[in-house]
Protein backbone atom coordinates (compact mmCIF):
# COMPACT_ATOMS: atom_id res chain seq x y z
CA UNK A 1 0.00 0.00 0.00
CA UNK A 2 1.52 3.63 -1.01
CA UNK A 3 1.83 6.06 1.85
CA UNK A 4 0.03 9.28 0.83
CA UNK A 5 2.11 12.81 1.20
CA UNK A 6 2.39 14.64 3.74
CA UNK A 7 0.37 17.23 4.49
CA UNK A 8 -0.32 20.95 5.95
CA UNK A 9 -2.25 22.37 8.20
CA UNK A 10 -4.19 24.24 5.68
CA UNK A 11 -4.65 21.01 3.86
CA UNK A 12 -5.67 18.74 6.79
CA UNK A 13 -8.83 20.99 7.21
CA UNK A 14 -10.34 21.27 3.75
CA UNK A 15 -9.99 16.78 3.21
CA UNK A 16 -12.97 15.64 1.78
CA UNK A 17 -15.28 18.36 4.21
CA UNK A 18 -18.78 17.41 4.72
CA UNK A 19 -18.60 14.24 2.65
CA UNK A 20 -17.35 12.09 5.76
CA UNK A 21 -17.17 12.58 9.32
CA UNK A 22 -13.34 13.53 9.84
CA UNK A 23 -11.01 11.59 12.43
CA UNK A 24 -7.70 12.98 14.10
CA UNK A 25 -5.56 10.02 14.86
CA UNK A 26 -2.81 10.97 17.23
CA UNK A 27 0.65 9.64 17.94
CA UNK A 28 -0.34 7.49 14.93
CA UNK A 29 3.04 5.37 14.40
CA UNK A 30 2.62 3.72 11.17
CA UNK A 31 -0.92 3.60 10.67
CA UNK A 32 -2.43 -0.01 12.61
CA UNK A 33 -5.15 2.48 14.20
CA UNK A 34 -6.02 5.09 11.28
CA UNK A 35 -6.33 2.46 8.57
CA UNK A 36 -9.30 0.42 10.75
CA UNK A 37 -11.06 4.02 11.35
CA UNK A 38 -10.51 4.86 7.83
CA UNK A 39 -11.70 1.43 6.90
CA UNK A 40 -15.55 2.31 9.18
CA UNK A 41 -15.80 5.24 6.61
CA UNK A 42 -13.73 8.32 8.29
CA UNK A 43 -11.43 10.48 6.72
CA UNK A 44 -8.43 10.48 8.43
CA UNK A 45 -5.42 12.08 9.04
CA UNK A 46 -2.50 10.89 11.30
CA UNK A 47 -0.22 13.18 13.38
CA UNK A 48 2.98 11.80 15.41
CA UNK A 49 6.03 13.45 16.42
CA UNK A 50 8.20 11.29 14.34
CA UNK A 51 8.49 10.84 10.76
CA UNK A 52 6.26 7.89 9.21
CA UNK A 53 6.89 7.60 5.76
CA UNK A 54 4.76 4.53 5.91
CA UNK A 55 1.70 5.87 7.25
CA UNK A 56 -1.10 4.61 4.32
CA UNK A 57 -3.21 8.32 4.90
CA UNK A 58 -2.65 11.96 5.11
CA UNK A 59 -0.01 12.80 7.79
CA UNK A 60 1.10 15.70 9.91
CA UNK A 61 4.65 15.31 11.71
CA UNK A 62 4.13 17.67 14.69
CA UNK A 63 3.57 17.10 18.71
CA UNK A 64 0.30 15.79 19.45
CA UNK A 65 0.10 17.32 22.49
CA UNK A 66 1.48 21.28 21.03
CA UNK A 67 -1.60 21.14 18.50
CA UNK A 68 -3.92 24.30 18.02
CA UNK A 69 -7.33 23.83 19.67
CA UNK A 70 -9.05 25.22 16.56
CA UNK A 71 -7.30 22.51 14.66
CA UNK A 72 -8.50 19.64 16.69
CA UNK A 73 -11.69 21.23 16.57
CA UNK A 74 -11.99 20.92 12.60
CA UNK A 75 -12.62 17.03 12.93
CA UNK A 76 -15.33 15.27 14.37
CA UNK A 77 -13.94 12.52 16.51
CA UNK A 78 -10.42 11.91 18.23
CA UNK A 79 -8.32 8.95 18.61
CA UNK A 80 -4.90 8.72 20.39
CA UNK A 81 -2.32 6.61 21.48
CA UNK A 82 0.21 7.90 23.48
CA UNK A 83 3.16 5.74 23.96
CA UNK A 84 2.59 2.55 26.44
CA UNK A 85 6.23 1.78 27.36
CA UNK A 86 5.73 3.32 30.67
CA UNK A 87 2.75 1.35 30.74
CA UNK A 88 4.45 -2.19 29.98
CA UNK A 89 5.16 -5.08 31.74
CA UNK A 90 8.27 -5.29 29.90
CA UNK A 91 9.19 -1.93 31.75
CA UNK A 92 7.74 -3.26 34.96
CA UNK A 93 10.21 -6.01 34.74
CA UNK A 94 13.03 -4.04 34.14
CA UNK A 95 12.42 -1.02 36.59
CA UNK A 96 12.97 1.41 33.80
CA UNK A 97 9.12 2.34 33.47
CA UNK A 98 9.97 5.98 35.12
CA UNK A 99 12.72 6.11 31.62
CA UNK A 100 9.59 6.57 29.22
CA UNK A 101 6.77 9.42 29.08
CA UNK A 102 3.12 8.90 30.99
CA UNK A 103 0.60 10.72 28.13
CA UNK A 104 -2.37 9.41 29.27
CA UNK A 105 -3.55 12.09 32.11
CA UNK A 106 -2.61 14.98 29.67
CA UNK A 107 -3.89 13.47 26.73
CA UNK A 108 -7.20 13.04 27.97
CA UNK A 109 -7.03 16.28 29.81
CA UNK A 110 -6.69 17.95 25.96
CA UNK A 111 -9.24 15.69 24.54
CA UNK A 112 -11.67 16.32 26.94
CA UNK A 113 -11.00 20.35 26.49
CA UNK A 114 -11.96 19.16 22.69
CA UNK A 115 -15.19 18.69 23.40
CA UNK A 116 -15.30 15.84 20.79
CA UNK A 117 -15.72 12.20 21.07
CA UNK A 118 -12.49 10.27 21.45
CA UNK A 119 -10.71 7.17 21.87
CA UNK A 120 -7.63 6.41 23.84
CA UNK A 121 -5.78 3.17 23.35
CA UNK A 122 -2.69 1.71 25.16
CA UNK A 123 -1.67 -1.23 26.75
CA UNK A 124 -2.93 -3.46 30.12
CA UNK A 125 -1.86 -2.01 32.97
CA UNK A 126 -2.38 1.65 31.49
CA UNK A 127 -4.40 4.02 33.11
CA UNK A 128 -7.01 4.57 31.75
CA UNK A 129 -10.35 5.21 32.91
CA UNK A 130 -13.08 1.79 32.48
CA UNK A 131 -11.54 0.70 29.17
CA UNK A 132 -12.99 -2.10 26.98
CA UNK A 133 -10.33 -5.00 26.14
CA UNK A 134 -10.04 -6.11 22.57
CA UNK A 135 -8.30 -9.30 21.86
CA UNK A 136 -7.46 -10.89 18.52
CA UNK A 137 -9.85 -14.01 19.30
CA UNK A 138 -12.78 -11.35 18.84
CA UNK A 139 -12.06 -10.91 14.98
CA UNK A 140 -11.14 -13.49 12.70
CA UNK A 141 -9.31 -14.10 10.90
CA UNK A 142 -6.78 -12.26 13.12
CA UNK A 143 -4.28 -14.85 14.43
CA UNK A 144 -2.93 -12.31 17.52
CA UNK A 145 -3.81 -11.91 20.74
CA UNK A 146 -2.93 -8.66 21.39
CA UNK A 147 -4.96 -7.19 23.86
CA UNK A 148 -5.44 -3.88 24.05
CA UNK A 149 -7.32 -1.24 26.32
CA UNK A 150 -9.95 1.78 24.49
CA UNK A 151 -11.10 4.36 26.81
CA UNK A 152 -13.71 6.10 25.33
CA UNK A 153 -16.20 8.73 25.89
CA UNK A 154 -18.74 6.89 24.02
CA UNK A 155 -20.06 3.10 24.47
CA UNK A 156 -18.44 0.39 23.12
CA UNK A 157 -19.68 -2.89 23.36
CA UNK A 158 -17.09 -6.18 22.93
CA UNK A 159 -17.26 -8.95 21.05
CA UNK A 160 -17.39 -12.00 23.29
CA UNK A 161 -13.77 -12.83 24.41
CA UNK A 162 -12.92 -16.62 23.23
CA UNK A 163 -10.78 -18.71 24.99
CA UNK A 164 -7.01 -17.91 23.93
CA UNK A 165 -5.30 -20.84 21.28
CA UNK A 166 -2.12 -22.50 21.65
CA UNK A 167 0.11 -20.12 20.08
CA UNK A 168 3.14 -20.69 17.35
CA UNK A 169 6.58 -21.49 19.27
CA UNK A 170 10.12 -22.14 18.31
CA UNK A 171 10.54 -23.38 22.41
CA UNK A 172 11.31 -26.88 22.03
CA UNK A 173 10.23 -26.99 25.65
CA UNK A 174 6.78 -26.78 24.65
CA UNK A 175 4.40 -29.71 24.53
CA UNK A 176 2.84 -27.89 21.73
CA UNK A 177 6.64 -27.28 19.22
CA UNK A 178 6.51 -28.73 15.99
CA UNK A 179 2.41 -28.86 15.65
CA UNK A 180 1.69 -25.74 14.26
CA UNK A 181 1.71 -23.71 11.25
CA UNK A 182 2.70 -19.72 11.07
CA UNK A 183 0.06 -19.22 8.44
CA UNK A 184 -2.71 -20.79 10.22
CA UNK A 185 -2.24 -20.98 13.78
CA UNK A 186 -2.00 -17.95 16.11
CA UNK A 187 1.87 -16.24 16.27
CA UNK A 188 3.17 -13.63 18.30
CA UNK A 189 4.43 -10.43 16.78
CA UNK A 190 5.92 -8.43 19.56
CA UNK A 191 9.71 -8.20 19.91
CA UNK A 192 11.67 -11.22 18.65
CA UNK A 193 8.66 -12.68 17.79
CA UNK A 194 7.88 -16.33 16.58
CA UNK A 195 7.28 -15.87 12.96
CA UNK A 196 8.36 -14.75 9.19
CA UNK A 197 7.56 -11.11 8.67
CA UNK A 198 4.97 -11.91 5.96
CA UNK A 199 2.96 -14.52 8.43
CA UNK A 200 2.84 -11.76 11.03
CA UNK A 201 1.58 -9.38 8.37
CA UNK A 202 -0.93 -11.77 7.48
CA UNK A 203 -2.16 -12.62 10.89
CA UNK A 204 -1.96 -9.21 11.73
CA UNK A 205 -4.29 -7.90 8.80
CA UNK A 206 -1.45 -5.60 7.63
CA UNK A 207 0.85 -5.67 4.68
CA UNK A 208 2.28 -2.51 4.19
CA UNK A 209 4.33 -2.42 7.99
CA UNK A 210 8.10 -3.38 8.64
CA UNK A 211 8.63 -5.72 11.39
CA UNK A 212 9.78 -2.71 14.24
CA UNK A 213 6.35 -1.02 12.82
CA UNK A 214 3.93 -4.09 13.49
CA UNK A 215 5.77 -4.96 16.84
CA UNK A 216 3.68 -1.67 17.55
CA UNK A 217 0.74 -1.82 15.93
CA UNK A 218 -2.38 -2.50 16.83
CA UNK A 219 -4.95 -4.60 13.83
CA UNK A 220 -6.87 -2.40 12.05
CA UNK A 221 -9.68 -4.65 12.55
CA UNK A 222 -9.74 -3.23 16.25
CA UNK A 223 -10.54 0.23 15.39
CA UNK A 224 -12.66 -0.64 12.31
CA UNK A 225 -14.82 -2.00 14.92
CA UNK A 226 -14.37 0.96 17.29
CA UNK A 227 -15.20 3.44 14.40
CA UNK A 228 -18.52 1.45 13.73
CA UNK A 229 -19.61 2.42 16.94
CA UNK A 230 -18.70 5.65 16.91
CA UNK A 231 -20.54 6.12 13.13
CA UNK A 232 -23.29 5.20 14.79
CA UNK A 233 -22.74 7.36 18.32
CA UNK A 234 -22.37 10.03 15.48
CA UNK A 235 -25.54 9.88 13.84
CA UNK A 236 -27.14 9.82 17.08
CA UNK A 237 -25.95 13.41 17.81
CA UNK A 238 -26.83 14.37 14.26
CA UNK A 239 -30.30 13.45 14.78
CA UNK A 240 -30.30 14.47 18.52
CA UNK A 241 -28.87 18.01 17.71
CA UNK A 242 -30.97 20.89 17.49
CA UNK A 243 -30.70 21.80 13.92
CA UNK A 244 -31.37 18.67 13.62
CA UNK A 245 -34.59 18.51 15.11
CA UNK A 246 -35.66 21.54 13.57
CA UNK A 247 -35.67 20.50 10.02
CA UNK A 248 -37.67 17.12 10.92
Amino acid sequence: MKPMNTLFYGEARGTQQGKKPRLLDLFCCAGGAGLGYSRAGFDVVGVDINPQPNYPLPFIQADALALDPGFIASFDAVHASPPCQSYSDLAKRNGNAHEWPRLVEPVREMLIRSGLPYVIENVDGAPLLNPVVLCGTMFPPLRVLRHRLFEANFQIVPPPHQKHPKVHTFDRRKSHYGKTDEWKDFVQVTGGGNCTVAAARNAMGIDWMTKNEINEAIPPAYTEFIGQELMRFLAFLHEDSPTARKSA
